[in-house]
């Protein structure tokens, strides 16, 4: 399956809210085919700076918009219980009209879980909770009567209502840089998202190929995202993609070439607008 390359903007929830609709607004009016905010307590590059929570901003930005595809970027799995991030996720896409992409990961940022004595555990027991979590989900967002027994959620009989408007369930986004979290993935994933180097890209993205083929799973079925922070991108030689067109098509180049087919970059600093529109003038019209 070949695939068009899709482009996203991630937004800085540090803005005021204001600022952050016309913010949203503008990505849409430009083109662009997805906006996203983040899940956290926090700012990880920045804990003294404001910082909105992610699914209730999400919501607020469904209300605001129209067109444009809206997701988390993504979920903490440890933040909350996978009923409720299913009723949230069902919400939002009455919300948006069924424009909703239901982001989760196994969560990351140890800090803000020591800050706000949250149990973060081990990595092996944080995929086994974000494995289970992600069978809760699936099941439940696609309305089925769900009974699960599992070591860290167990369920009888829980079903949610209404039913989301995507059917047969919002498409589902999954952080995951790991082989274990990359055969979850490969069950389950509509979007796999990760970030990195061009070459820590194309090993994952062959793992997740493999791992497809082993359950019978056509790999082109599962979209290649990268997300791209900024100041990873230059750590590694890579240029800042909002200083212009050249230096954009630069940065998706070299990904696409090893497979990536989305690009979610951090939104342009508040000089570079401008370079934004003409970014999108000579890459999303040219598609």
């Amino acid at each position: 399956m070949t695939r068009d390359i899709l482009y996203g903007i991630c937004t800085d929830q540090s803005l005021p809210y204001h600022t952050l609709v016309d913010r949203w607004q503008y990505y849409e009016e430009l083109g662009f085919d997805s906006v996203w905010d983040c899940d956290h307590f926090m700012r990880p590059s920045d804990p003294t700076r404001d910082y909105f929570e992610g699914w209730t901003l999400l919501a607020a930005m469904a209300a605001v918009t129209s067109r444009i595809r809206i997701g988390c970027l993504v979920a903490s799995n440890t933040f909350r219980h996978p009923a409720l991030l299913a009723q949230q996720a069902i919400t939002i896409d009455h919300v948006s009209d069924g424009r909703l992409e239901l982001g989760i990961g196994a969560g990351w940022f140890v800090e803000e879980h020591e800050r706000f004595g949250l149990p973060f555990g081990e990595p092996g027991e944080l995929v086994g909770r974000f494995h289970e979590a992600v069978e809760v989900i699936d099941s439940l967002v696609r309305g089925k009567a769900t009974t699960y027994k599992g070591r860290h959620y167990q369920l009888r009989g829980a079903r949610l209502r209404p039913q989301p408007v995507q059917k047969p369930r919002p498409p589902l986004t999954m952080g995951a840089h790991r082989p274990r979290m990359l055969r979850i993935c490969a069950r389950f994933a509509d979007r796999w998202n990760s970030y990195g180097t061009v070459a820590e890209m194309a090993e994952r993205n062959r793992i997740l190929d493999e791992a497809c083929l082993e359950i019978g799973r056509d790999p082109g079925e599962v979209i290649r995202s990268f997300y791209g922070w900024i100041p990873n991108l230059t750590s590694v030689g890579m240029p800042d993609p909002w200083t212009g067109p050249e230096a954009f098509l630069e940065v998706v180049g070299r990904y696409a070439e090893v497979g990536v087919n989305e690009f979610i970059f951090d939104q342009p600093r508040a000089g570079q607008l401008e370079n934004a529109a003409e970014i999108a003038a000579q890459v999303l019209t040219d598609r």
